[in-house]
């Protein structure tokens, strides 16, 4: 029979164990693959996460979500991995922040655990396999529906365009910037007269648009190679009402895009497929985890998406994936 002040510290105990925090619900003896993307935030990451949450249910794996709280953040991101490496997991799933800067540190981590890469290249040779958008196909798709969208607006394939670009250095970037331009020299009537570089918040996009509105009047088409910059650019041309004269192209997705694609704020949205990435990523991970084989690339594909097409089945899927 317990005394009184037995019971007192027991509903103590038990008081104080209700205020701490959970700790994620793991099955004991299930293997763990941590997910590290590059900013737990974004609607894109959400969704990359989502899929790896599926596969972890699917396939009985504890799958730790894990990343910064931004894009920029490159030390805080190597900090994360070499903390879940510390913790012996069965593979690592990984979208690296900046290639030269997350180089090293998958080289290292790879000497104790398969790493699995998703999204952006890293200056490592040391990934067991890599599944990826192929970003040069998005920037050539990017430059074709930009072409459709001025002759659409003007009925001529003629003018000066802009490329904006989120964060210098980033693999997935610099891919759909030589696609974009390799695919532009097809249209000899438009130029690319200006690239800004963004510092990973949406006003730097909003910022460069409005200024590239403001200075240069033959401005027919902006190609903005992210969300963040499709957020601020999309913004710019909103404000300006400058639809009806510049064609915005953006890459990925949000409810806010989704919403200028319809408004016809935004002539195109070049979307990839982040469910399957953080779904396959997991799946791969496991895989080589095991000692099978997998392969060294997966293109997880592109998708071009207008005003036209956005209701069809697979472009709502794309534009509207579960992330809970």
């Amino acid at each position: 029979m317990r005394t009184p002040f037995a019971k007192s510290l027991l509903a103590a105990a038990m008081l104080a164990w209700g205020s701490m925090p959970l700790a994620p619900a793991f099955a004991a003896g299930e293997p763990s693959i941590p997910v590290i993307v590059k900013d737990t935030t974004s609607f894109y990451w959400q969704i990359v996460l989502a899929g790896a949450r599926k596969a972890g249910v699917d396939l009985h794996v504890n799958v730790p979500e894990l990343g910064a709280t931004s894009e920029a953040d490159i030390n805080g991101q190597i900090t994360i991995l070499e903390n879940a490496v510390a913790d012996k997991p069965a593979a690592i799933v990984i979208a690296p922040t900046q290639f030269k800067a997350l180089g090293a540190p998958i080289d290292e981590a790879a000497k104790s655990v398969k790493i699995i890469g998703i999204d952006s290249a890293a200056d490592s040779k040391a990934f067991t396999s890599f599944l990826t958008t192929d970003n040069v196909q998005g920037g050539r798709a990017a430059a074709d529906a930009l072409a459709a969208g001025i002759k659409e607006k003007t009925g001529k394939q003629e003018g000066d365009v802009a490329l904006l670009t989120n964060l210098p250095g980033v693999g997935s970037l610099d891919q759909r910037a030589q696609g974009f331009k390799e695919q532009l020299k097809k249209y000899p009537g438009l130029h690319l007269v200006a690239e800004r570089i963004g510092d990973g918040q949406a006003t730097s996009g909003l910022n460069a648009t409005t200024d590239l509105l403001t200075s240069n009047p033959n401005l027919k088409g902006v190609f903005a190679s992210n969300l963040i910059q499709a957020q601020g650019a999309g913004q710019a041309i909103a404000e300006d009402k400058a639809q009806s004269t510049v064609t915005l192209i953006g890459f990925d997705n949000d409810d806010k895009l989704v919403g200028f694609l319809r408004d016809g704020v935004i002539y195109a949205l070049i979307v990839q497929d982040p469910f399957r990435m953080g779904y396959d990523g997991v799946k791969t991970a496991l895989a080589a985890s095991k000692g099978e084989k997998v392969p060294a690339f997966v293109d997880t594909g592109v998708n071009t998406i207008t005003k036209a097409n956005m209701t069809s089945d697979r472009s709502k899927e794309l534009l509207s994936p579960k992330v809970k």
